[in-house]
């Protein structure tokens, strides 16, 4: 038999360990598994198994390469292994450490325990109130010692974007302090996650529900990713702008600061003028801004080559076939309380080709100003 697992993560620790606790003792033989990364300046990651009425054992894994999230990776299968082959436990709960993202460990459970582990949930623990100051917070986790590696450049407003946002499940906590702006808040960031009560039946469900890696990941790449539609609630308002028209490479990156500080989170897809075979990503959170190279858009490539190409993002491209531009677009959504919609279309529409510039055709968009060259092949 396989060992049902079932990971918990997200900045919010006292969520994440309410939301663990609650399925321990919900759970009749369930074991917890936490590595703690902030040992890692010691050169080592603390590992901790528990139940329900306490620890059961705790040890050391050595970094990899100086990087704490990469001993986590070579350290967690084995343990889970090694709990599956005991075989009293019913279920197996991994407790991510703050700063880890759910994704890169639900795709190492996948791959290399399938024989012995079944991934069966990811779900990420959230305090309504903590929502908005989290995915504003443009800190770099380095410096509130959140980092996972020497090289861990990213902030905390963009790691608590994407814990969010990849899984199906969001386990609520009771806060005194959330209001109905951030329920909204929450609600638009991820319109198809199912949100739980950490204190319900539901939780216990959603452990045991089952999940998809491969269809998880393919949601989030940006050709294809699920994007919030417009809303309009308790103060914060979802923008979705959807154009055909390329960009002018360098009155967009003119208008980068603005468009990345005009709300808490957006992202998207969208092409220039001078690269007009290549999908561009767009991801920004507390006023960072994430762009890019995601590879080609269809419209680009030769038919023979798309039999390679992932089915769902097949079936996203035909949904939004242009006649003349295919796949091409501008999808960037924008999700903020106080967000000034009207403000940030006239900015994104002033970032647009012209008539002019428009008609005189692709060999001359490849001539346009190379603007953003140092953000998307920057030297090494």
């Amino acid at each position: 038999m396989t060992l049902p697992v079932v990971i918990v993560g997200g900045l919010h620790r006292d969520a994440r360990k309410e939301v663990v606790d609650r399925l321990l003792h919900s759970v009749p033989g369930s074991v917890a598994l936490h590595h703690d990364l902030s040992t890692a300046p010691a050169g080592t990651v603390l590992r901790l198994v528990r139940e329900a009425s306490g620890e059961l054992s705790r040890g050391e894994a050595p970094l990899v390469n100086d990087c704490a999230c990469c001993a986590l990776r070579e350290d967690l299968v084995p343990e889970l292994e090694r709990l599956a082959a005991a075989g009293s436990a019913r279920l197996a709960v991994v407790e991510l450490w703050d700063s880890v993202e759910p994704r890169a460990m639900a795709e190492v459970v996948a791959a290399h325990g399938a024989d012995a582990l079944d991934l069966t949930g990811v779900i990420t623990a959230v305090d309504p109130a903590l929502v908005l100051p989290c995915l504003a917070n443009g800190d770099d986790l380095a410096e509130v010692g959140l980092a996972a590696a020497a090289s861990d450049q990213r902030t905390v407003g963009d790691t608590w974007a994407r814990q969010l946002e990849y899984a199906p499940v969001l386990a609520l906590v009771d806060s005194e302090d959330a209001d109905e702006e951030d329920r909204a808040l929450l609600t638009q960031l991820h319109p198809t996650a199912r949100q739980v009560s950490s204190g319900s039946r539901e939780l216990v469900h959603a452990a045991f529900a089952g999940f998809d890696v491969e269809s998880a990941g393919a949601a989030q790449h940006p050709a294809c990713a699920r994007l919030p539609q417009e809303a309009d609630e308790a103060g914060v308002t979802t923008f979705v702008w959807h154009r055909r028209r390329p960009f002018h490479p360098e009155r967009l990156y003119a208008a980068l600061e603005d468009l990345s500080c005009a709300a808490a989170r957006s992202r998207g897809r969208f092409w220039l003028a001078d690269r007009p075979d290549t999908l561009l990503a767009w991801d920004a959170a507390g006023g960072a801004l994430c762009v890019e190279n995601a590879g080609p858009w269809l419209a680009s490539l030769p038919d023979a080559a798309w039999e390679m190409v992932a089915p769902m993002r097949r079936a996203a491209a035909a949904l939004d076939w242009h006649p003349e531009h295919g796949d091409c677009c501008q999808h960037l959504v924008f999700t903020s309380p106080g967000l000034d919609r009207d403000g940030l279309a006239q900015l994104l529409e002033s970032c647009l080709l012209t008539d002019a510039e428009y008609t005189a055709g692709r060999e001359a968009w490849k001539r346009l100003p190379a603007a953003f060259d140092s953000l998307l092949d920057p030297v090494s």
